[in-house]
């Protein structure tokens, strides 16, 4: 599932000599031409569509679409940013990024604002982003938005074998329409890719060294830029991470999630059933998972307001999995929900056709990113082998995570792609779509053909990068992670400090809350703002005690009437 850091926006919840060429030992994946230098971006007004302030300033970084051959194509990638709030104090730019894959910062220079982020806003330009893909950054797209969010729909913990069937279909229909949608540009769209963005936003900013701050999927393709220019970087912030080993990206690292998801789960019904004076969901974890069932069988054969079924239910109760501050309004939704007031559950589950556009392209890119990334397996065998044993140990999360990733296995490969680029480009010359038939866009999609062909016979197949760096090749990182994340489980965060020597690692114990750098933690803010502000490193290891237990909120209304529900807004 998406490794998604719950930062969220404003007003929801709140939650890091130059070699020019990637370092000794990148893989063959990473070991393109250098990138052209870029313009310096140039600020002005955002557009409407972005939804931000007159206070942000907007602008547009142009990147090669494919590294190999800097002069090719050119894609556009929209930046955000607010200068530091104290220009004397001034040290640079903070870069951000959120995770996903298919995670946007554009919204972060808004977070300089917020209380616990204000020291760090005087000393730092806060810049956020569109990774390629990502918004108007070359968006992607596999499938029509409003049939990608059609709801209800059916989620099923221990899948029948026709409903495996049909969702294997589903997954390799969903495939074949990144392939047809995006053609010879879906091999470019991949972790790689994403870091060498990065470095090109780094000098189109001006800055001669980086300053990054990353959370969940933003600390793998972080983590990859500090193994191919560790000589760019002057203070990285990894939170929430992603465990790096190329053998766990991305098919194993997702099983991994569904056995950490299946704690935090019991995380949030043991809180409940403590709080079962407020909620009245039962005294123990069965308890309170034999009321969730039963709402799900009941939604199965009523969808609550007519749009929320067994997946959007398990969608939206997943969020408790990462972050602890959703604990009390799905408590309340389940509660309200079995006491015969289905409104607080459907606005927090019901999907809203407005988001359909950006849930789905979230989601292309999403897929498109993890399958370029890595190897899968093909064999469906393996897969329900897999899947099957896990889901006895973890029931929540694991089918539905399994098929949210199945397209990887039915994934092209870029000859494939290439291919398909290059009919795409005749038949739309055939049909008079294009402004200079049988041009410069067939001559376009024919030199992909020849370099993808070229670059399959010189290195075959690359796998993901083995990210690690020398021993003072890189300046000192910061790395962050609770103890019990379901999205990126905890020994993610030991592998990556073992592959980047002279890392601190500081850990929230007993908590899982997904992204904690600069949120409820005053300890671990202690730790943050002292490496951004002062580069001041902590000890290899350091522990920070567990954040506060979110308070219950009583529901608001307990009667069997439910004239006049409380709606809770979704976070």
């Amino acid at each position: 599932m998406r490794a998604l850091a719950l930062y969220g926006t404003i007003g929801s919840l709140v939650l890091s000599a130059l070699a020019t060429a990637p370092a000794d030992g990148a893989t063959g994946a990473s070991a393109a031409p250098p990138a052209p230098v870029p313009h310096p971006i140039s600020f002005g007004r955002c557009a409407p569509v972005e939804h931000l302030p007159s206070t942000v300033e907007c602008g547009t970084l142009t990147v090669p679409l494919d590294y190999a051959r800097p002069e090719g194509k050119k894609i556009k990638l929209t930046v955000s940013r607010i200068r530091a709030t104290a220009p004397k104090e001034r040290q640079g730019a903070l870069v951000f990024n959120p995770g996903g894959p298919g995670g946007s910062s554009m919204d972060f220079p808004l977070y300089g604002s917020l209380s616990k982020w204000r020291r760090t806003a005087r000393a730092y330009d806060f810049v956020g982003y569109a990774p390629r893909g990502v918004g108007r950054s070359a968006p992607l797209s596999c499938q029509d938005p409003e049939k990608f969010a059609k709801a209800p729909s059916d989620s099923q913990v221990h899948p029948t074998e026709a409903f495996k069937r049909h969702k294997t279909a589903q997954a390799k229909a969903y495939a074949q329409g990144c392939a047809r949608r995006a053609g010879a540009d879906l091999p470019f769209y991949d972790s790689v890719n994403n870091a060498r963005d990065l470095d090109m936003l780094r000098a189109g900013l001006g800055e001669r060294k980086l300053t990054y701050m990353g959370a969940s999927y933003g600390t793998y393709f972080g983590a990859i830029y500090a193994t191919l220019f560790p000589g760019h970087v002057r203070r990285m912030i990894f939170d929430s991470i992603v465990d790096p080993d190329p053998r766990q990206i991305w098919y194993r690292n997702n099983l991994d999630q569904n056995v950490a998801f299946e704690g935090r789960w019991n995380d949030w019904r043991s809180w409940v059933a403590k709080h079962h004076g407020v909620y009245h969901l039962g005294t123990t974890a069965q308890a309170v998972q034999r009321a969730y069932d039963k709402v799900a069988q009941q939604v199965r054969k009523h969808p609550a307001g007519g749009r929320v079924g067994p997946a959007q239910l398990q969608e939206s109760f997943l969020n408790v999995g990462y972050n602890d501050a959703y604990w009390p309004a799905r408590a309340e939704a389940l509660a309200e929900y079995v006491r015969g007031n289905p409104k607080p559950l459907v606005t927090q589950a019901g999907p809203r056709p407005e988001d359909a556009a950006d849930a789905e392209n979230s989601n292309a890119v999403y897929t498109t990113v993890e399958c370029n990334d890595a190897a899968w397996p093909h064999d469906l065998s393996t897969w329900d082998r897999d899947n099957t044993d896990v889901s006895r140990r973890a029931p929540f999360a694991t089918w539905d995570n399994a098929w949210m990733n199945l397209p990887c296995a039915f994934w092209p490969e870029p000859k494939e792609s290439a291919a398909d680029g290059l009919s795409a480009a005749v038949r739309k010359a055939a049909g008079g779509a294009s402004k200079n038939p049988g041009g410069d866009e067939i001559a376009e999609a024919a030199r992909q053909v020849a370099a993808v062909h070229a670059d399959g016979a010189l290195h075959g197949r690359h796998g993901p990068v083995d990210i690690r760096t020398a021993p003072g090749a890189l300046p000192p990182v910061l790395l962050m992670a609770a103890e019990r994340d379901g999205a990126t489980p905890y020994p993610g965060a030991l592998e990556l400090q073992r592959r980047l020597p002279g890392s601190s690692l500081v850990t929230e114990r007993g908590s899982g809350t997904h992204g904690i750098a600069l949120g409820a933690n005053a300890c671990v803010n202690t730790y943050t703002e002292a490496y951004l502000l002062h580069g001041r490193m902590p000890s290899h290891r350091v522990y920070c005690g567990p954040r506060a237990e979110p308070r219950p909120d009583a529901p608001s209304h307990r009667s069997r009437q439910a004239q006049k529900p409380h709606v809770v807004a979704h976070p």
